[in-house]
């Protein structure tokens, strides 16, 4: 915890040096204001003296003053910095979350990412906060409460020596058994937002199976797992409070009882003792509100570890130290001796292919399920890089390139097609800011999609959800292909991208498809045979490796792979 806030505050030193200065001045003037109190009563109340009242009275309402300014400055100035501090370290988490390949995302999982960019922060955000208005007054006030303690009557300080240590011994029992639960905790929500993701995402599986009540079982097991570990840590800090006010208040009994002993023996002035029992409350007070908000630290550390885990996370993929310069722009996709396996897995995924993409021609992929023909795909714009061989990409290896220039030089339709909350026009310029209306639908005709949009109300300007879930799976993937489109790439990327058309729907597109990108490298990977069929090349993939290559003509002679695959979805009459 204690790097992320070096790590993270430094930007603000000035900040804090005028937030430390203002407390220090607070802290100055509560406690300056006992010893004019006790002046007042020592050398005026007892004397009968009014004016010297009026004068020390004038004092302490300039100290006030001064006491009311430092501290509304000092929490403004703490709130602003605190938020700041909140502001930074939820920028860098989603800037290093970005630069992350599959394997990293894969790894931490989204639910578990998203605790860590919002509750974890704001965790860490509340201590800094407290802090700065509370921790560092707190020192100040039990160090200064003591010395001045000390000067007034050294034997009565005795109270002071007992209390402090007994209240620090307590709170550190507390803090260390407090910390593995707040951990526990933490996981514990990652876990409660994965099943409200997973129940809120496939909500429609759920119900057709009706599996409702299974679901609200799964989620009442997370809920109270966390529930439980909650009140282990609610009941452990129950204890707290009414000890330390136990405390607090034997502190004040015994303070009583022997001052007064000491005022009936004229050994100690009425108003030193008042002065002595407000700097006893400054100092206990000042230690009890450091404790309650001790009780946010142990959660404030172990959220702080899990977002200092993401960010010292290298990413396993990085832009090249010098990246390759003036590279020529055709669009020519080249697989060499291609091997590639996940990490932790015995045997690769891929393995030994070779092929090649060419500009102004269509190369399909086919192959059954799990052949890896998205992870073949997902190599080409480094989403994750070989293991084994080369991936180039006219003429220079990917991971020579900058990958915004690669990505630049790349469009890509998903095999899940993701809309983005919005628009239409929105989701479609996400390809190209600048495109004009005009522009989109052109593109939305090629698409095919010009029709259902020019249907809604709002056309255009027509409201997508997250996901694009108010929108037809056919229509999402018109959608996607639109906006890859206005991207004017160089290699187009379309992975099972129509396989939510129907056979008409398809057949437009593939014809539109092929007068647009006419020039650039497209490369398909679908599973239905009729949409690949008049490919220019055709890769059949088996277990990882190249079964067959060539024409749909050439294949039917050469390939039992792919026999075997038109056979099962073509009429008698044009199978083999």
């Amino acid at each position: 915890m204690l790097r992320l806030l070096r790590d993270r505050l430094r930007p603000y030193r000035r900040q804090l040096a005028l937030v430390f200065i203002l407390v220090l001045a607070q802290a100055v003037a509560n406690l300056y204001l006992p010893t004019l109190n006790a002046d007042i009563i020592n050398n005026g109340v007892v004397k009968g003296d009014t004016t010297y009242i009026i004068i020390v009275g004038g004092i302490m309402l300039g100290v006030t003053l001064v006491f009311a300014i430092a501290s509304i400055v000092a929490v403004y100035w703490g709130s602003k910095t605190a938020m700041a501090f909140g502001r930074d370290v939820r920028g860098a988490l989603f800037r290093k979350v970005e630069s992350f390949s599959l394997s990293e995302l894969n790894r931490f999982g989204t639910p578990s990412l998203t605790t860590r960019t919002t509750n974890d922060v704001q965790q860490v955000q509340m201590v800094v906060l407290m802090a700065l208005n509370v921790i560092i007054a707190a020192p100040i006030t039990v160090i200064g409460g003591i010395i001045l303690a000390l000067r007034l009557n050294v034997p009565l300080s005795g109270v002071i020596l007992a209390a402090v240590p007994v209240m620090g011994v307590f709170i550190g029992l507390v803090v260390r058994k407090a910390l593995p639960l707040f951990r526990g905790m933490q996981v514990k929500i990652d876990r409660i937002n994965q099943v409200t993701r997973e129940t809120l995402s496939g909500v429609r599986v759920i119900r057709a199976f009706d599996r409702t009540k299974y679901e609200e079982r799964r989620f009442d097991l997370a809920s109270v797992d966390l529930t439980d570990t909650t009140l282990k840590v609610t009941r452990l800090f129950a204890l707290m409070l009414p000890m330390l006010t136990a405390i607090l208040n034997f502190s004040t009994l015994a303070i009583m009882w022997f001052g007064s002993l000491q005022v009936a023996n004229h050994g100690m002035p009425i108003g030193d003792l008042t002065a002595f029992f407000t700097y006893v409350m400054q100092i206990l007070l000042s230690v009890l509100m450091a404790t309650i908000m001790f009780v946010m630290v142990p959660r404030a550390a172990a959220s702080a570890d899990r977002i200092q885990q993401v960010l010292d996370t290298e990413p396993t993929i990085n832009d090249p130290e010098f990246p390759a310069e003036n590279v020529p722009v055709r669009g020519l996709v080249e697989f060499e001796d291609v091997e590639f396996r996940y990490p932790g897995a015995e045997e690769p995924v891929l393995s030994g292919v070779t092929f090649a993409a060419l500009p102004g021609e269509t190369t399909a992929i086919v192959g059954s399920t799990g052949s890896g023909k998205s992870t073949l795909i997902n190599l080409i714009p480094r989403f994750y890089d070989v293991t084994g061989g080369k991936v180039r990409l006219d003429g220079i290896d990917v991971r020579e390139m900058g990958r915004q220039e690669l990505w630049h030089r790349i469009g890509l339709v998903p095999q899940k097609s993701f809309l983005f909350s919005g628009t239409v026009a929105s989701n479609l310029r996400y390809g190209n800011p600048d495109a004009a209306d005009e522009e989109l639908w052109h593109l939305l005709e090629i698409a095919q999609g010009g029709e259902f949009v020019a249907e809604m109300p709002e056309q255009l300007e027509a409201p997508v959800t997250q996901g694009g879930a108010n929108v037809s799976g056919g229509q999402r993937q018109r959608l996607a292909i639109a906006r890859a489109l206005a991207k004017r790439p160089q290699v187009f990327i379309f992975d099972d991208s129509f396989s939510a058309l129907d056979f008409k729907t398809d057949g437009l597109l593939r014809s539109a498809l092929k007068r647009e990108t006419a020039g650039a490298t497209v490369i398909i990977v679908a599973q239905r045979v009729g949409t690949i069929m008049h490919a220019d090349r055709i890769i059949v993939l088996e277990n990882g490796t190249i079964a067959g290559m060539g024409t749909h003509e050439e294949l039917l002679k050469t390939s039992e792979t792919y026999r075997e695959i038109v056979s099962s979805q073509l009429d008698g009459d044009q199978a083999p």
